[in-house]
Parts: C-alpha cells; structure tokens; sequence
C-alpha cells in the first residue's frame, strides 16, 4: 500500500429520483434516514452534514442504503486524492444480493503519481459480469468535485460523469442478452466523504417517470455527446478485446 492510502479519501453524495419497489422516493435530505455504515464504523467520521470515510493502511470502510430499488436514477459527487493512489478503488455502486446478483459498478482506479485516473464501468446480470469498460477523464478529479451519475430504467442503462454519458448498456433481450431487470438493488460506496443534498427535480416528473418516452434513450445532444467521449476518452471496451474472448459477448455484435 502507498503512503498516501492514509489520506482521506473525499466523495460527496446525494440521491435523487431512486424509487424502491414500493415507490418511496429516497431524496436524501438526511444520510442517516437513507443509509446505513456497513463496513468498518470506526473509520467513519460525522462532522455536520458531512460523513468522512477514511481509506488508511489498516481499513477502509463504506455505506449501503437501507432499501433496496428498481430504476431511477443516482448521484454521487466524488472529489479524488492527489499523487501516488495506486492499488486503491473508489466506488459507487449497486448491488442485488445472492450469488446470481444483479450489479452496476462506476470505479474510480487509484494511479500512480503523474498518471490519470481511470474510471471503470462494469454491468453483471444474473451473476455475471465481465462487461468492464474504462475512461480517461477530461478534467483533474483531484482539483474539484463531480457529479457521476447511474440512469437505470428497463430500456437502458447510462453512466454520466458530469450530466455526459460515457456509457449507454441497451436492453436487448430480444437478442438473447441478458438485461438486468428483475432484482431490486441497494445503493452502496466505499472510501469516500459523504455530502447529503436533496433534490427532487426528476421527483417532480411524478411516479414511474423513468419509463417515460422521453427516458427511452439518449437525445440528440448527448447521443453526440457519448461519442465524442468514446472517441476521445475509453482506453477499454471489453467488446473489443479478442484476446480475452474467443467468441465476442452477445451485445458486442448487436451493439447500440
């Protein structure tokens, strides 16, 4: 481990727009209402309305929301530490439970000093994962904090950094790809500083408004968008690494 693993580690959080099963909106005005610690509570620090987790050479630590939810959306503001952070993660994920588990994954990838982070994408359905991508950012996350987002509904799943899709996993099932759809999941992050905001503009849209026509893809602009990241930004795409794959996954030859 560096020596800078026992630095703090900041994230800001806030939810938005997530609806369990039952429909309860969490808007998380207060984090405690929301979420529970979950891993290591000693290295966790209340400090007003902030919550610092601390990554240090002995634990690191995390939360995990107290229900469980099926589509919507998510935000997590998240600011990085400065220099050596190699061999650390940050992340901010969901998660279903048992071993044939639904999961969406957006981590940050600690680098070694003068090398740009990465930030790793990565779906399982039913189990199974295996569907990393990984991205360059276009700003320096240590100097500020940004919003990373997950979009979830049963049409799509889109990663945003900053309000742009680096990602967009379509439902293909059509096609014999499996599309998490079925397994309600809990918010979790690990080694991170957390911020509780509220904001209910996508609540406003009323229930179910996920599934909404105007949520059934990208728009123009950030269709444009998601390209230019591409082109720009993604050192990995698991669809194209035929090494690793004899024969392509399934959504790889029918991509979106």
């Amino acid at each position: 481990m560096t020596s800078n693993i026992s630095q703090l580690l900041e994230i800001a959080i806030f939810v938005l727009g997530f609806y369990s099963m039952n429909s309860d909106l969490a808007a998380c005005s207060n984090f405690s209402e929301v979420f529970d610690f979950k891993w290591a509570p000693h290295h966790i620090i209340s400090e007003g309305d902030q919550i610092k987790l601390i990554l240090d050479n002995i634990s690191g630590c995390g939360f995990e929301s107290k229900k469980k939810y099926l589509f919507g959306q998510a935000r997590v503001q998240i600011k990085l530490i400065e220099g050596d952070s190699a061999g650390t993660v940050t992340a901010f994920y969901m998660l279903s439970e048992g071993p044939n588990h639904d999961e969406l994954d957006l981590e940050f990838l600690g680098n070694v000093s003068s090398e740009p982070y990465l930030v790793q994408t990565n779906i399982y359905v039913s189990g199974t994962g295996n569907r990393e991508q990984r991205h360059t950012l276009w700003f320096d996350p240590t100097l500020d904090f940004h919003t990373n987002s997950f979009f979830w509904n049963r049409h799509c799943i889109v990663f945003l950094v900053d309000r742009i899709p680096i990602r967009v996993f379509t439902n293909k099932e059509e096609n014999g790809v499996p599309f998490p759809r079925n397994q309600s999941m809990s918010i979790r992050g690990d080694a991170c500083e957390l911020l509780s905001e509220a904001d209910d503009t996508l609540a406003q849209l009323g229930r179910f408004w996920w599934d909404k026509p105007a949520f059934d893809g990208l728009s123009r602009h950030r269709s444009h968008q998601l390209k230019w990241v591409r082109r720009r930004h993604l050192v990995y795409d698991y669809c194209k690494d035929t090494a690793r794959f004899t024969e392509l996954p399934r959504e790889c030859i029918t991509r979106h």
